[in-house]
């Protein structure tokens, strides 16, 4: 998001040197930034038609804020909210930046529109003492509390979907492979943008080369992304999804790739490797469009017609 600038937003550091402290002080501004009224002129207003509040989750071991959307009570139902809604889990962008209000605009829609509970997780972000293992631990925990106390919070354990952009829909598609092998059937997933790949190979795709100085995730910000995600080779591949070693009976996926992305060929490959394994997928590309395109419906023109279309893939997946 580096070429749209408004209000107090952050200098971008130089993410080649950056230390732990420059990291954190610099998410901080960035994240403030991201929350603000200031960046709504690209990240896009709210939906009315849904009702917006942040909630703690007690885990095991920690506590963590779930960004959570409800469809807007309205006439008689101000008394109670809706029960038994499907339930939409999702994971942000960013890894090592970014915060669930960046995602208003769509989960608000989904929420509104589906309707829907969509809760949002705001996970572990990315540091030297934090790698991507606690995040996606962060996404699996969620959907699996949200789930098992689904009662409490309004939903239907039966429709349950999880989705992500970016670093979020990495996290999402280990949430699937792990709700799979946990026995939770999940109804959908939708991966946006997907960066599935933290590995040793994670820039031996083409979309890498021609798009490494793509003004929404440049070069620089990939790498740190690796140098953060994992201490050793093992630890890489058991957080790349691409390299799962059954990718067999997960749920249905919808794969979104902007064209214009140095991770467009992560999405392509994830998709190809689903359907070779026999999951049902679907791969959307969008021409033009980059990397960060979902959450910048301000001055990225696709953004409204891949909001549309998982607007409807999940209203097909998660139909009673």
């Amino acid at each position: 998001m580096s070429e749209f600038t408004a209000g107090t937003r952050p200098a971008e550091p130089d993410f080649a040197a950056i230390t732990t402290g420059e990291l954190l002080a610099y998410r901080e501004a960035e994240n403030r930034f991201r929350a603000s009224g200031a960046a709504r002129a690209f990240l896009g207003e709210p939906d009315p038609g849904a009702a917006i509040g942040w909630q703690e989750i007690a885990l095991p071991g920690r506590d963590l804020a779930v960004r959570v959307y409800r469809p807007a009570p309205t006439g008689d139902e101000e008394a109670a909210a809706p029960a038994g809604l499907p339930l939409v889990v999702h994971v942000h962008g960013g890894s090592f930046v970014g915060t669930a209000v960046q995602c208003d605009w769509t989960n608000s829609r989904l929420a509104a529109r589906l309707p829907a509970l969509v809760v949002s997780v705001e996970h572990r972000l990315l540091t030297p003492d934090s790698p991507l293992a606690n995040a996606a631990d962060d996404g699996w925990d969620v959907l699996d509390h949200v789930v098992r106390h689904a009662a409490q919070w309004g939903a239907d354990p039966a429709r349950v979907a999880v989705f992500g952009e970016s670093c979020g829909a990495l996290i999402s598609a280990l949430t699937a492979i792990r709700a799979r092998e946990a026995g939770l059937e999940l109804t959908a997933q939708v991966l946006v943008n997907p960066a599935v790949d933290v590995t040793a190979t994670m820039f031996d795709y083409p979309s890498v080369a021609e798009y490494a100085d793509s003004p929404t995730l440049a070069l620089p910000q990939l790498r740190l992304f690796q140098r953060l995600a994992a201490s050793s080779a093992a630890e890489a591949r058991a957080v790349s999804p691409l390299y799962a070693d059954d990718l067999g009976g997960l749920a249905p996926a919808l794969v979104v790739v902007p064209t214009q992305d140095p991770a467009a060929d992560h999405g392509r490959r994830y998709a190809e490797r689903l359907r070779t394994a026999g999951t049902s997928v679907r791969l959307t590309e969008y021409p033009g469009a980059k990397h960060a395109f979902l959450t910048l419906p301000g001055v990225e023109p696709q953004a409204e017609a891949a909001r549309a279309e998982i607007l409807a893939f999940l209203r097909t997946a998660l139909a009673k």
